[in-house]
């Protein structure tokens, strides 16, 4: 399995954070999830993660804040973000601050392995 790229799912809503893994383990990943950014901070996953799927809005830290500190402590993850809020107008900003894509939820199976697929890409 240690060949498997670590995915890590960050999301403060528990649905996800059940569903979500199941679909990322048949695209053939190992998962890690987290309740909160402050959890995966914490946790000793950040080197190993290959890719970050990120909620964009969560009680305290929310997922642009762990995108600027893990720049700040010049930790290279790729991250997608995904939000059920339909307010598109922070996706260019998370574009440039160096996120692979933004994705809204539900969003379908297919557009997340596009994410995926480029985020591992660009490392």
């Amino acid at each position: 399995m240690a060949s498997c790229p670590l995915i890590s799912v960050v999301d403060d809503d528990e649905s996800v954070r059940e569903s979500l893994p199941d679909l990322l383990r048949e695209f053939g990943f190992t998962v890690e999830t987290f309740s909160s950014a402050e959890q995966f901070l914490a946790s000793d996953c950040i080197g190993a993660t290959r890719c970050l799927i990120l909620d964009i809005a969560m009680p305290g830290m929310s997922g642009p804040d762990l995108q600027r500190e893990l720049i700040l402590r010049r930790e290279n993850v790729p991250i997608v973000f995904i939000t059920a809020h339909a307010d598109r107008s922070l996706f260019p900003r998370l574009i440039e601050q160096g996120a692979t894509a933004c994705l809204l939820k539900p969003f379908s199976d297919t557009a997340l392995r596009e994410a995926l697929d480029a985020a591992l890409g660009a490392r």
